[in-house]
């Protein structure tokens, strides 16, 4: 395992996220945190922000255990702030928050109160990953990945269906009518919006009723949440945005089959979001060469080509839960209204 000390690389890696997040001399930081953060995330957070010249402050939460449902991983909703009235005003009053929560800001059931500011400041937030710093430093972001992102976003918002294929055997019909489509690129300089580094993806939440067809998790596809690559097939059949069947023998399936099943909620296994990676420097083999604890896997979401689909919460369908599934796949073709984004696992130019 990978020593998790302070190192001068990673102090400017992040000192490099926040200036290209647009801070001024006399901004507010928040680095937020919560007692399973990783430590060394808040104190290279703290340290880079020092060299800024803004006023910081540092908050660590409570992290929430729950003995009533099962193992959570993945969620990108962390539950430490408890709807805690000030916490929100204060995350709400600053320039900028660090989140270093474990799961993340992006679907908790705050985040909107907290980007709505407090009438006089509007924050931003960029999540920082739960991963080894050394993953940070490798994908840092970067001006073609932001322009990148910033193109297929726009593709995915004026179109109006998604089709994948793969020669696994995917086949799957995705309507973009109604949904809502972004994408990052690890940094933000735009009030009110969230971002998380490492970034260089593209995503939409289909409404509901938007998804159908068949998704084959072939061999070295993987399941985010388990940090596992794929050894046997596995064919979903999904009717109307719902997994319906689970198909497969081996252990992989067993184990979807076991987990989604834990649940006990219908909602766990219809889709949260689809989309594809951008980023060309995240790599499909990385989750090979850290120990779980290490690694959370937002490079296996963003490696370049890879087509992302996700089971969950999906507040667009207005559908909540906290069992979630990602599955970054290889090999696929997307297209948009019949035009090839990804073709075979490439981007197209």
């Amino acid at each position: 395992m990978l020593q998790e000390r302070i190192e001068p690389a990673w102090i400017d890696a992040f000192e490099t996220v926040l200036r290209r997040c647009a801070l001024q001399p006399g901004d507010t930081v928040a680095i937020l945190g919560e007692t399973q953060s990783r430590t060394v995330l808040l104190e290279l957070a703290r340290l880079a922000a020092s060299r800024l010249g803004v006023r910081i402050f540092t908050l660590v939460l409570p992290s929430v255990f729950s003995a009533s449902e099962p193992v959570s991983r993945s969620t990108g909703a962390s539950p430490a702030i408890q709807q805690l009235a000030p916490v929100i005003a204060a995350l709400a009053g600053c320039t900028l928050v660090v989140d270093c929560t474990v799961e993340g800001l992006m679907h908790a059931p705050e985040l909107p109160a907290i980007l709505k500011g407090n009438g006089t400041t509007q924050p931003r937030i960029v999540y920082v990953s739960n991963e080894h710093p050394e993953a940070l430093v490798r994908l840092l972001p970067d001006g073609a990945t932001e322009a990148r992102v910033k193109e297929h976003v726009k593709r995915v918002r004026g179109a109006k269906a998604m089709h994948v294929t793969s020669p696994a055997g995917t086949d799957l019909s995705i309507s973009l009518q109604g949904a809502v489509a972004g994408g990052n690129w690890g940094t933000t300089t735009r009030a009110g919006t969230l971002t998380h580094w490492p970034g260089g993806m593209v995503l939409a939440f289909p409404s509901a009723g938007s998804v159908n067809g068949t998704l084959v998790l072939a061999e070295g596809d993987v399941n985010l949440t388990f940090k596992r690559y794929i050894e046997r097939a596995i064919t979903l059949t999904i009717e109307d945005d719902h997994v319906m069947r689970i198909d497969g023998s081996g252990v992989d399936a067993e184990l979807l089959r076991s987990h989604y099943a834990a649940w006990g909620e219908k909602e766990a296994y219809a889709v949260s979001h689809v989309g594809y990676g951008l980023n060309e420097a995240a790599r499909w083999d990385s989750m090979a060469l850290y120990d779980k604890r290490d690694f959370n896997g937002t490079e296996l979401r963003a490696f370049a080509g890879n087509f992302l689909y996700s089971t969950g919460a999906n507040e667009v369908a207005g559908r909540h839960t906290r069992g979630h599934f990602d599955f970054p796949l290889r090999h696929c073709t997307v297209t948009l209204d019949g035009t090839a984004v990804i073709d075979a696992g490439k981007v197209v130019a």
